[in-house]
């Protein structure tokens, strides 16, 4: 029998496929633990265990380079992950020492590692000799600027440089180590509402908490969501608040005339299209929801599946965005979620920060150029288009619209904060500009970036 708890099994598990297979934890964690039939406190370690060795690893990987005397990246990637699992367990969570030696040794062994068990006992011994904040003084010892920061806040440091630089566009430089902590704590589980299929008001009656700041968050109490009703039915979403308002910013931009055509452009994997379905079924528009990528496809007519199959039903079709700038297609609303490097979504996506480097932008920067100009093409005169990334980064955001502004002079900005701030539950306090930057920080949000244009009479 396995001397293994299960949960740390079914992290060792999720970590290993996170590394190998570039798995979303946020997608496999909740499957492995349903498979698992893990009890809620087990559920919790479990995901405890997950995001903060994810969050941390940075982190963890200076310690442990400290106390193996060695670089992490000469350690055998299973073994490093059991190690992490063990610095988080230790300087993290505070757990006893000798459950984690002993648990972490069998999860080596059976990582058919057992050559490195001594090795594993070990490093962990030797973390668990000196306190947590022992260990945070040597990690950043000799350290400054960036690069301290950037082990103390577990970022990589082209990370910490971006996100300092977006502040910057606000005069906000100080609040960067307010920003990077908030990447690193868990955030609460926000759900939407889907207009006409459920309603939040009645939902807070239930029991759940209100949003912060969307109209139709509320947000869970704990526990897999999946297990609400209304969740199972697809009458409710689990969906960022961020991502909320960006989608109402659209649909609410102005009112909605019956007949109006509504394009999602890059929809997968469709929480952003279940919205503005809802939203058009309310006001006799009618949505194309568009995916490049096949199985991301499938997902997003899962979730407008609760629309029913009927001729006003939103259509889901695949194939590459940038054919809308040759279809001929007009539509009144667009919705562009651009593929970008994800540093709006740390804290839910903790993988993402060590899977991009600075080699990556520019293919993303190029890629959404192109989309934005099928995007611009395929908008009707006097249509809203909203361009929106998950990242903070001024290349993704800012840079990337005034070199649209540029390239077609019939574009015209439409004042994003007021759009937002009409929508949102409260005051979110946003820079006059045209453009919204939301921040996790300040508004328990990812950090989404919102731009909405208008295309002028020809």
């Amino acid at each position: 029998m396995s001397r293994i708890q299960p949960a740390r099994r079914v992290a060792a598990e999720v970590l290993a496929a996170v590394r190998e297979s570039d798995a979303y934890a946020n997608l496999l964690l909740p499957a492995r633990i349903r498979e698992a039939q893990l009890n809620p406190a087990d559920a919790g370690f479990a995901t405890e265990l997950v995001y903060g060795t994810l969050r941390m690893q940075g982190y963890y990987d200076r310690v442990l380079e400290l106390a193996a005397r060695r670089p992490a990246g000469r350690i055998d990637p299973p073994v490093l992950d059991v190690l992490r699992l063990g610095a988080h367990q230790l300087l993290g969570m505070r757990v006893a020492a000798h459950a984690v030696l002993d648990e972490s040794v069998e999860l080596v062994r059976r990582a058919r590692k057992s050559s490195a068990a001594g090795f594993v006992n070990g490093v962990l011994r030797t973390v668990s000799r000196e306190t947590p904040e022992s260990w945070r003084e040597r990690a950043v010892a000799g350290l400054s600027g960036s690069a301290r920061l950037a082990v103390a806040s577990s970022h990589p440091e082209w990370v910490v440089d971006a996100l300092r630089d977006a502040l910057a566009l606000e005069g906000a430089e100080g609040e960067l180590e307010a920003l990077l902590a908030a990447d690193n704590d868990a955030p609460r589980v926000a759900l939407v509402a889907l207009p006409g299929l459920a309603d939040a008001t009645r939902l807070e009656a239930e029991g759940l908490a209100p949003g912060e700041v969307s109209p139709l968050a509320v947000r869970s109490g704990g526990g897999d969501p999946a297990r609400l009703p209304e969740v199972a039915a697809g009458r409710v979403r689990v969906q960022d608040e961020g991502s909320q308002l960006a989608a109402l910013a659209l649909s609410r931009a102005r009112p909605i005339a019956a007949g109006e055509r509504w394009l999602d452009l890059c929809a997968g994997p469709g929480g952003k299209a279940a919205l503005l379905a809802a939203e058009a079924a309310a006001a006799g528009a009618h949505l194309v929801a568009n995916e490049l990528v096949p199985a991301r496809a499938g997902l997003v007519r899962n979730a407008v599946r609760v629309f029913g199959d009927g001729a006003d039903a939103p259509e889901v079709v695949e194939g590459d965005g940038r054919r809308f700038g040759e279809a001929g297609e007009r539509f009144d609303r667009i919705l562009l979620d651009a593929p970008c490097t994800g540093l709006g979504a740390l804290r839910r996506r903790p993988e993402a920060r060590w899977r991009k480097s600075p080699d990556d932008l520019a293919a993303l920067v190029a890629l959404q150029a192109q989309l934005l100009d099928a995007a611009v093409a395929a908008l009707a005169p006097g249509g809203v288009l909203a361009y929106v990334t998950c990242s903070p980064h001024p290349a993704e955001t800012r840079e990337q619209v005034r070199a649209a502004l540029a390239r077609h002079p019939e574009l015209r900005t439409l004042d994003t904060p007021a759009a937002l701030e009409r929508v949102a539950r409260r005051s979110l306090g946003l820079p006059a500009a045209d453009s919204a930057q939301l921040w996790p920080h300040r508004h328990g949000t990812d950090a989404m970036f919102v731009q909405l244009l208008t295309r002028v009479e020809a």
